[in-house]
């Protein structure tokens, strides 16, 4: 038995490992659990006892014996993948997770599947560990207090921010969420950093039924409040979207103002009107 430990006594007539239940329309099943240093540890539910022992039996062998790696996993395994990872970060590190993270050297390593893993700093562990990832059209998020939130906001990147636009990981690799590989390009919405020459701009950009071009500028602070300036003269114009504004963290608010005052943006955004622009006539 898996780490010499043993289970309660069991009178059901199931294999060992494996207890009868039922569900609330009366459907029988059984579940799957063992017992590892000291700590209980569920393995599942199954339709049948064979089923349920059987997956009893990997969960030990997986703990027993310390040759099995997470790359020996099996897809007719009874214990899904994350079972595997769980049970070997326990084995291995003396850390059980619910979550199917395995430690390594100064980072941990998130997977989703046996081809898709996320490395992450150790800071990052008591977040996680609590939380599953999940993906879709190749966005990472977690369910946060009942809401789905993008996991690159967790760094200070926009939620909506395109991968080599706003930010990009250092390395290449797009699964290292450590934040020593993260680099954050664009701060600020409706703002990108453009190359033209040798030198670096930053092009604004407000998107009214189609993305308008409010100027392009030398400075990013500078490009930063001239959007601002852009959503309020078409608030002002008459339009509803709810823009969001920049936020500008530790600048004066005598310093905004005067740039606020001082910066031009394009003078076709004052002639703006919800009833006289056109959906197919962007200005880019």
């Amino acid at each position: 038995m898996a780490g010499n430990d043993h289970l309660p006594k069991q009178n059901t007539g199931c294999p060992e490992g494996v207890f009868p239940a039922v569900k609330k329309d009366g459907t029988p099943y059984f579940r799957a659990s063992l017992t590892y240093r000291r700590k209980h540890i569920s393995l599942g539910s199954y339709p049948s006892p064979l089923e349920a022992h059987r997956a009893y039996l990997d969960g030990c062998s997986l703990l027993a014996d310390s040759s099995i790696t997470l790359e020996d996993y099996r897809p007719d395994s009874p214990l899904p993948f994350f079972k595997w990872v769980i049970l070997l970060n326990f084995r291995d590190n003396g850390l059980y997770f619910g979550s199917p993270i395995y430690m390594g050297n100064r980072m941990f390593t998130y997977y989703l599947s046996p081809t898709l893993a996320l490395k992450f700093d150790p800071d990052d562990l008591f977040y996680y560990s609590a939380r599953r990832i999940m993906r879709r059209g190749g966005h990472y998020f977690v369910s946060d207090y009942g809401m789905q939130v993008s996991i690159v906001s967790r760094y200070g990147i926009r939620p909506y921010a395109r991968e080599g636009r706003d930010f990009r990981f250092i390395n290449g690799d797009p699964t290292d969420f450590r934040r020593e590989n993260l680099e954050i390009l664009n701060l600020y919405h409706g703002v990108t950093r453009e190359q033209k020459k040798g030198q670096y701009q930053y092009t604004v950009r407000i998107h009214v039924r189609g993305n308008y071009l409010v100027g392009r500028y030398k400075d990013q602070l500078e490009a930063a409040i001239a959007y601002n300036k852009a959503v309020d003269v078409l608030k002002k114009n008459g339009f509803t979207k709810k823009f969001l504004l920049n936020y500008i963290d530790g600048l004066a608010p005598s310093r905004y103002a005067e740039i606020y005052t001082a910066v031009e943006i394009s003078p076709r955004l004052y002639q703006c009107r919800p009833e006289t622009i056109s959906r197919n006539n962007p200005q880019s």
